[in-house]
Formats: structure tokens, C-alpha cells, sequence
């Protein structure tokens, strides 16, 4: 299985990170009814016009098997839980809630 993992600008659709183009160390892991994300960065440019937009991302996760069409995962950033750790450079979050979908599923038929 190939996983990309996505932080895009809600609004604009900008993109801030995207693991397909470039390596960036991430974890995700549930803790009850919220996913927290940690994301390996170094405060440059780039993630200073993600932490300006910070109240407005989407988190992606698309999950690409062999056999099976592809699993995107939409995760809705929780409101105020964005912030950046500048002496572990990361960058933490947490998603309230979730929406998964096969895009393979769905047409424009209805």
C-alpha cells in the first residue's frame, strides 16, 4: 500500500505539504474520539503560511493498494488545535472527525 498524506488550505486549495512531492515524517494515531497528527518541519516559509492559514486547513490521507481502488480519508481539522513546536520542529493537530470514501464509488448519475 502507498499512503500520501495532504495539508491543504480550505479555502484556496493551496497545498502546504503533500508526501507524494516531498518527504515529510508524520504520525497520526486515534486517542478516543479524536486523531492526533504530528508533522516533522522546520519553520520556514512554507510552514509559516500554513500556521497564517491555520484556521482553515484539510487533512488528506489517500491510501493506493494493488488490488483495490484508492481510500480517501478526509479529516476535519478541530478549531484552535493547531500549533508549532519550534524546539521539536512539529508541527500538532487534532480532527474531531472524519470522512472515508472510495472516489471509484461515485458518479455523476443520480
Amino acid at each position: 500500500m502507498k499512503e500520501t498524506f495532504l495539508i491543504k488550505h480550505a479555502v484556496g486549495g493551496r497545498t502546504f505539504v503533500d508526501t507524494a512531492k516531498q518527504s515529510v515524517p508524520y504520525q497520526i494515531h486515534q486517542d478516543g474520539e479524536e486523531w492526533l497528527f504530528e508533522v516533522q518541519a522546520p519553520l520556514d516559509e512554507a510552514m509559516q503560511e500554513l500556521l497564517a492559514w491555520k484556521d482553515e486547513l484539510n487533512v488528506f490521507v489517500f491510501r493506493e493498494f494493488e488490488n483495490e481502488p484508492t481510500l480517501k480519508i478526509w479529516y476535519y481539522v478541530k478549531q484552535g488545535s493547531v500549533q508549532y513546536n519550534e524546539q521539536k520542529a512539529a508541527l500538532t493537530f487534532a480532527a474531531s472527525s472524519k470522512l472515508e470514501y472510495v472516489p471509484d464509488k461515485f458518479s455523476g448519475n443520480y
